[in-house]
C-alpha cells in the first residue's frame, strides 16, 4: 500500500494530463456531489474549492438527493468501486428527474445502469483500493469538469508540484527524524480529536476516515469555532483524547484569534496538543497536501501498531448484508 502512496504525485500528474474530451453542459447553477467514503471525500474537496464561487453546492453522503434538484442542476456521482448501494440509490433517483448527470467509477454495477439509462459515464482505473486511488480520481475529475468548474489550470499544476515536494519529506524511503508524518504517527495515541477551521474541513474528514480505515482507531473531528460553544467543555476533566489543531495561514482573523485562545487554554490545563499548518497556496493545494500528509500518517500509525492497513473487514461485514 505504501508503494501506491509513493506514487501519488505521478498518479495525479498522469490523471490530469489525459484527454477525456469536453463536456457540453451549460446553465448550471447547482452542483450536487454524491459519494460515500473516499468517493465522498472528493466531493468535499470540490465543495471547498467552490465555496467562494457563485454556484450552489450540495454534498450527498447517503441515499437521498436535495429537493432543490432541477433542470439547472448537475449531479456528479462518484463510486470508485461502482457498487456502493447508497450511491446507486441516489443515482436511480437522479435519473428520474430532469437534472443533468455525470458518473465516475472504476467499474461495478454502475456501468450497466449508466449504459441502460444512457447516462454520461467515465471509467477511471482503481489502483489498489478506493482510498489509495484518491488522486487518480480527483485529478481526472478536475480535468473532465474543467469547462464547468472555475478552477485555474495553474492552480491544479501548482498543487501537483507541491505534492512532488512533499513526497521527498514523507515518502516511505525517508525513515529519518525529518519525516514529519512519522513524527505525528508516533505522537498519536488513544483517541485523536481533530480541530479544523472553515475551509479545511475536507482534510480533517479525510484524516479521520484514513486513521479509521488504515490504523483501525477511533477519531473525532470538530470545527474549532463550533467546538468552543460545546466540545471544549469536555476538557474540564482528564482525558486520553489527543487534540490535533489543523490550521491554515489564511484563516479568518477571528479564527486565528480563536486558535490563540484555545492553545492558551490547553497550556493552562497542561493538555498536550499537536499543531499542523497547511502550506501557502490556494485551497486545492492546501487540501491535497494536507491529505497526502495525513494519509501517510495513518499508514505509519498502522505500521507502528503492527496493523495491516489494507483490509477493511468491518466495512465488508456491513456491505455484505445490505440489499
Amino acid at each position: 500500500m505504501y508503494k501506491i502512496y509513493d506514487d501519488w504525485p505521478d498518479m495525479a500528474k498522469n490523471a490530469y494530463e489525459k484527454d477525456y474530451g469536453n463536456l457540453g453542459y451549460s446553465g448550471i447553477d447547482h452542483i450536487v456531489f454524491v459519494g460515500m467514503g473516499g468517493s465522498g471525500a472528493i466531493g468535499d474537496i470540490f465543495s471547498a474549492i467552490l465555496s467562494k464561487r457563485n454556484i450552489h453546492v450540495s454534498i450527498v453522503k447517503g441515499y437521498t438527493l436535495p429537493k432543490t434538484v432541477d433542470e439547472n442542476t448537475l449531479v456528479i456521482v462518484t463510486s470508485i468501486s461502482g457498487n456502493t448501494v447508497e450511491t446507486l440509490t441516489a443515482l436511480d433517483s437522479a435519473q428520474k428527474l430532469e437534472c443533468k448527470i455525470i458518473v465516475f467509477s472504476s467499474g461495478g454495477k454502475i456501468i450497466e445502469f449508466c449504459k441502460e439509462k444512457e447516462i454520461d459515464y467515465h471509467k477511471i482505473p482503481l489502483i489498489h483500493s478506493p482510498r489509495a486511488s484518491f488522486p487518480n480520481f480527483l485529478y481526472a475529475m478536475l480535468k473532465i469538469l474543467e469547462s464547468i468548474l472555475p478552477i485555474e489550470k495553474t492552480s491544479i499544476l501548482e498543487s501537483i508540484t507541491q505534492l512532488e515536494k512533499l513526497k521527498k519529506e514523507i515518502f516511505s524511503g525517508n525513515n529519518s527524524d525529518s519525516n514529519s508524518s512519522i513524527k505525528l504517527a508516533k505522537w498519536i495515541e488513544d483517541v485523536p480529536l481533530l480541530y479544523y477551521p472553515w475551509g479545511l474541513q475536507a482534510a480533517s474528514i479525510r484524516f479521520k476516515n484514513s486513521l479509521q480505515e488504515n490504523a483501525k482507531m477511533h477519531v473525532i473531528s470538530e470545527d474549532i469555532i463550533e467546538a468552543c460553544h460545546n466540545g471544549i467543555v469536555a476538557w474540564e476533566k482528564k482525558s486520553k483524547v489527543k487534540p490535533i489543531l489543523i490550521q491554515g495561514p489564511n484563516d479568518f482573523i477571528k479564527t486565528k484569534e480563536r486558535w490563540d485562545i484555545v492553545k492558551k487554554f490547553f497550556k493552562e490545563k497542561e493538555i498536550d496538543y499537536w499543531e499542523i499548518k497547511s502550506i501557502e497556496g490556494d485551497i486545492l493545494t492546501k487540501l491535497i497536501t494536507l491529505i497526502y500528509f495525513f494519509d501517510y500518517t495513518s499508514i505509519y500509525k498502522a505500521i507502528l501498531t503492527n496493523i495491516d492497513p489494507s483490509p477493511i473487514k468491518s466495512i465488508d461485514f456491513v456491505k455484505n448484508r445490505l440489499e
